[in-house]
């Protein structure tokens, strides 16, 4: 009979063995996850970055030729509104008088 009790006893122990060896490793298969997780993040934002500086000149570059393109658009523009009320304006001045005053 103590034979049996002791074999239960050593089960017994073993099986906390196993358990507490079980727990260790998950708590460190947790950090490592953690630590590996945090090093991907790391590695990712760094080739964000190395990409984002390599691409920036071209992005600077295309944004100054649209920004040119509008600028001339606009410049174009100007100067036609300018040189139609050149053309009108004296006009136009008359015909705005003419309406407000009613005739």
């Amino acid at each position: 009979m103590q034979d049996m009790i002791q074999q239960i006893v050593e089960m017994d122990r073993k099986a906390r063995e196993i358990t507490d060896a079980a727990q260790q490793e998950k708590v460190h298969s947790e950090k490592e996850i953690a630590r590996r997780r945090e090093e991907i993040r790391t590695e990712y934002l760094a080739k964000a970055r190395r990409r984002i500086a390599l691409n920036e000149p071209q992005e600077r570059a295309a944004a100054e030729k649209a920004w040119e393109r509008a600028s001339r658009h606009y410049e174009e523009v100007s100067r036609a509104l300018d040189e139609r009320y050149q053309m009108m304006g004296d006009r136009w001045v008359q015909e705005i008088v003419a309406r407000v005053l009613g005739a």
